[in-house]
């Protein structure tokens, strides 16, 4: 590993309760409980977190994984997922068309629902992925949401941050509840 770089394994919380086609971003939703306990018992077999720091969105179902795997938990509110303003905890379905079409026509600056913006994330996670490398561990183990996990590799590829900010936002919606990412982020 380079100098003055941190492994980080970054780790998508389990599924949420929450209806199946329901925006939620930064809505607090807990872990469903049978999920909680298949990603718990998954990471515990790979020896999770492993002597590492341990750091996790506050959301519910990131800290309530995290609190389960070590009572060291590093919540940081800069790895919670985006703000969809009033979208939260609504049926995608239900959200006009014309705002969701607005969106992508400016995915760096539009703030859907009147949330954050995808750069706005971007600067949050870049500073999480800062905090953490400052922490001095060359080994980290993160509990986030999938729009993190993709800001946090756009950023470890070194992109610039709006360039990392409009790759993860382009980027299929592929990260499994509970799917582990390793990468090294300098």
């Amino acid at each position: 590993m380079r100098a003055g770089a941190v492994e980080l394994i970054l780790v998508r919380h389990p599924r949420p309760l929450a209806a199946d086609g329901i925006c939620y971003g930064r809505a607090d939703l807990a872990p469903d409980p049978a999920e909680l306990a298949r990603v718990h018992a998954m990471l515990a077999a790979a020896g999770l977190p492993g002597g590492a720091p341990l750091f996790s969105s506050p959301l519910r179902r990131c800290a309530d994984l995290a609190r389960l795997l070590s009572p060291d938990v590093l919540l940081d509110p800069n790895l919670a997922e985006m703000d969809f303003g009033n979208w939260e905890e609504r049926s995608w379905q239900d959200i006009p068309r014309a705002e969701v079409d607005a969106w992508a026509a400016d995915l760096l600056h539009y703030r859907p629902g009147g949330g954050e913006s995808v750069l706005a994330v971007a600067r949050r996670v870049a500073a999480a992925m800062g905090a953490i490398r400052r922490h001095g561990s060359e080994r980290a183990v993160v509990i986030c949401h999938a729009g993190t996990m993709r800001l946090a590799a756009t950023l470890a590829g070194g992109a610039p941050l709006e360039q990392a900010a409009l790759a993860a936002a382009a980027s299929p919606h592929r990260i499994a509840y509970g799917e582990m990412l390793r990468l090294t982020a300098t």
